[in-house]
């Protein structure tokens, strides 16, 4: 088993992870110039050891750290995928899992990156491969997709053990089809962004996609 990922736990130890209300990103207490934090989720933040960094350490909120194990789980069950990141191990408050090099699809919209058309062909088929394992696609968001050398890399797999579609790929791949082209190459702003985020997760669940776009198109900014 490869193991050289203990000689962060000293460092790891260090930090304290807190959950917020209403779905917001999670809060990190402590510190150590061991670490270097590159990423912040609702539930867990991820870290890279500068000494070691071939892996990356996803720290859970204390109460979220039941998500430990089944994260862990849903990782074993995908086994060896180009899709997704590899798990090492779990302990009480952390899995260790390699690190991805790229840039969230997010960030791609923030800077005016491209998104290539491949990208949305390799999630399609990352979830086939996942269903083909009898699990549960689901989660999937600018987030948790990175652009890594023109493909698509999927993180955060905790909640593929979970029933029904929450449809945020089906939502996004359309609005990535009829809606990418009038701002391809150009930086979105921050609050923007953020503003349809917001709007999407607080929406009428019975408010249909186009609806929802209509409301965003409203705002005359592409």
């Amino acid at each position: 088993m490869d193991d050289r990922w203990k000689v962060a736990e000293n460092s790891l130890n260090r930090i304290k992870i807190s959950s917020n209300p209403n779905n917001e990103p999670v809060t990190i207490q402590g510190d150590s110039n061991d670490l270097r934090c590159v990423g912040i989720g609702t539930d867990a933040a991820v870290f890279q050891y500068i000494h070691e960094p071939s892996y990356a350490f996803k720290i859970y909120a204390k109460d979220k750290c039941s998500k430990i194990e089944v994260e862990a789980s849903v990782y074993k069950t995908l086994g060896t995928s180009p899709y997704f990141s590899k798990c090492f191990a779990t302990t009480e408050t952390y899995l260790v899992l390699s690190f991805e090099e790229g840039i969230t699809l997010y960030d791609c919209l923030l800077q005016g990156i491209h998104i290539p058309r491949q990208v949305v062909e390799d999630v399609d088929a990352a979830r086939k491969y996942v269903r083909e394992k009898s699990l549960n696609p689901r989660d999937i968001h600018l987030k948790n997709i990175f652009l890594q050398g023109g493909r698509a890399k999927i993180i955060d797999v905790s909640e593929y053990v979970q029933a029904g579609n929450d449809n945020r790929w089906e939502h996004l791949k359309k609005a990535y089809q009829e809606y990418y082209h009038l701002i391809d190459g150009k930086t979105v702003p921050y609050w923007l962004v953020e503003t349809i985020r917001k709007w999407y997760n607080g929406r009428n669940k019975h408010t249909t996609f186009d609806d929802f776009m209509k409301n965003v198109l409203k705002l005359k900014l592409f």
